[in-house]
C-alpha cells in the first residue's frame, strides 16, 4: 500500500471505528488528517462531509474517507461537493473498482454495518486502487463534471407546478 495522504471524518455513530482506523492508517504508514468529530457526542453528519470534502478540494488531502451510521448520509452530503465522487462501500470489490472506473476519491463506511477487520480490507482496496484512465471511462467523468456543472431547475418547476 503506498503512503497516501487521507482526510477522515466521522458524526458520533461513526467516531470510535474512525479513531480506530485513523491509528491503523498512522501505522501503516499514510498521513491523516482527522477532522472529527472527537467524541460521540451527537454531532450532524454534513459538517464532516463538508470538512473533508473541502480538504480535498483545497488538496490537503489525496482520498478521503467518511463514516456514520450507515454511511448513506454522509455519501449524500459529500456528493453535493463539487468534485467530490464518494460512495457507500461495504465490501472490497466496490471499494477497488470505484476508484478504478469512477475515479472515486471519497470512501464512506456505515459504522454499524461493517466491523473494524473488514473496514480494514476495505480502506486497503480503496487506497490501493488508481483510476485506470481508459477513455471510456475519462468520458463518463467528463459527463459528471457537465452534471455538475448545469443549473438544474427542474426542481423549481416542479414545486411551482405542485
Amino acid at each position: 500500500m503506498l503512503a497516501v495522504r487521507i482526510a477522515i471524518g466521522a458524526d458520533h455513530a461513526g467516531f470510535a471505528l474512525k479513531a480506530r482506523l485513523a491509528d491503523w492508517l498512522r501505522q501503516t504508514g499514510h498521513e491523516v488528517l482527522d477532522l472529527g468529530t472527537f467524541d460521540e457526542e451527537r454531532t450532524d453528519y454534513p459538517d464532516f462531509a463538508r470538512a473533508v470534502g473541502d480538504a480535498l478540494q483545497r488538496k490537503l488531502a489525496d482520498r478521503g474517507i467518511l463514516l456514520c451510521g450507515s454511511g448513506v448520509g454522509m455519501c449524500i452530503a459529500a456528493n453535493k461537493m463539487h468534485g467530490i465522487r464518494a460512495s457507500v462501500c461495504h465490501d472490497t470489490y466496490s471499494a477497488h473498482q470505484g476508484v478504478e472506473h469512477d475515479d472515486m476519491n471519497v470512501l464512506v463506511l456505515g459504522a454499524r454495518v461493517v466491523g473494524v477487520a473488514l473496514a480494514e480490507e476495505i480502506v486497503k482496496a480503496f487506497l490501493d486502487a488508481r483510476f485506470n484512465g481508459e477513455a471510456r471511462y475519462v468520458a463518463r467523468l467528463r459527463k459528471i463534471e457537465r452534471l455538475e456543472n448545469e443549473r438544474s431547475n427542474s426542481y423549481d418547476e416542479h414545486k411551482r407546478e405542485s
